[in-house]
């Protein structure tokens, strides 16, 4: 078996069908719907298939527009919108039994200098001052959560989180809007800038909407909720790697109609800022069943 790193990479080497048409596969760990992340991920890899090399991803918006099927693999269409002297723009569509599940634009960028300024990382305890994710699975196994919590925490996965704060998890405490997740591949990438940017974008969807729910007391596993993003946009801003640390700074700006609103800055280990991200995703009380 390939631990989870090798997997996510697998995952994301996409196979060319024709000029501008490439099919993607799920990993079968019994997920009922395709994780967003991967779609996104897929996605952005798809569309940098059709670039020069010369090329950079610099930004993406996607919409969600059905549940992924895991069982059946996924269709990526690219259509070459524009190629300038400057930015390339690509339009990818998912499709599964003939509809789209999937669409999104991508922007990328010839290498220039410019103008530098960022918001600076906030203050947080460093991830060694943390519980490492194998604690905080011994914890949530030792404890009373859900069967679904359980399961999700149990699989391998390719990036580990150490939240800062662990009291949204372990409690259904009303809290601020706002988290902050220190998270890392769970292994090596290749040196590509364009592969590492694909598995950010997979890891970007993780832990965000969930900040939307903080002040109401729930969380995505909570059965009492329908959850599922609805949205994902994403600024790449400054090279990464995938297996140092990044602050995931994350608050919800508001919520309302059924529908949270999340932004996130990832930071490096080095305070320098990476990437930004909005989501805005469906946060749904059920109705209870008389």
């Amino acid at each position: 078996m390939t631990n989870g790193i090798e997997e996510l990479l697998a995952i994301l080497d996409l196979e060319n069908l024709e000029h501008n048409l490439f099919r993607g596969r799920s990993p079968q760990v019994g997920w009922q719907r395709v994780f967003g992340g991967q779609v996104i991920g897929q996605a952005l890899v798809a569309a940098t298939r059709t670039v020069a090399q010369d090329r950079h991803a610099h930004s993406l918006h996607g919409y969600f527009l059905r549940p992924g099927d895991p069982s059946v693999p996924i269709i990526y269409e690219v259509d070459r919108i524009r190629d300038g002297k400057s930015f390339v723009t690509r339009r990818v569509v998912a499709v599964q039994h003939g509809e789209a599940i999937f669409s999104m634009s991508a922007s990328f960028q010839r290498q220039e200098d410019g103008f530098e300024h960022q918001l600076p990382m906030p203050q947080v305890p460093g991830p060694e001052e943390l519980m490492t994710e194998a604690e905080f699975k011994e914890m949530v196994m030792a404890s009373k959560a859900p069967e679904a919590v359980k399961a999700y925490w149990r699989r391998e996965r390719p990036i580990e989180f150490r939240p800062v704060n662990l009291q949204h998890y372990i409690s259904r405490t009303a809290l601020p809007p706002e988290q902050r997740v220190w998270f890392r591949a769970t292994g090596p990438t290749p040196p590509d800038g364009a592969l590492r940017k694909c598995v950010l974008a997979y890891a970007s969807d993780m832990t965000l909407l969930d900040t939307s729910l903080f002040p109401h007391g729930k969380s995505v596993f909570s059965r009492s909720m329908q959850v599922a993003s609805l949205d994902h946009a994403m600024w790449f801003l400054r090279p990464f790697d995938p297996a140092e640390w990044m602050l995931y700074a994350q608050d919800s700006p508001s919520a309302s109609s059924a529908r949270g609103l999340t932004r996130g800055s990832i930071y490096g280990r080095d305070g320098r800022l990476i990437a930004c991200v909005a989501q805005e995703g469906l946060i749904r009380q059920r109705t209870p069943r008389e």
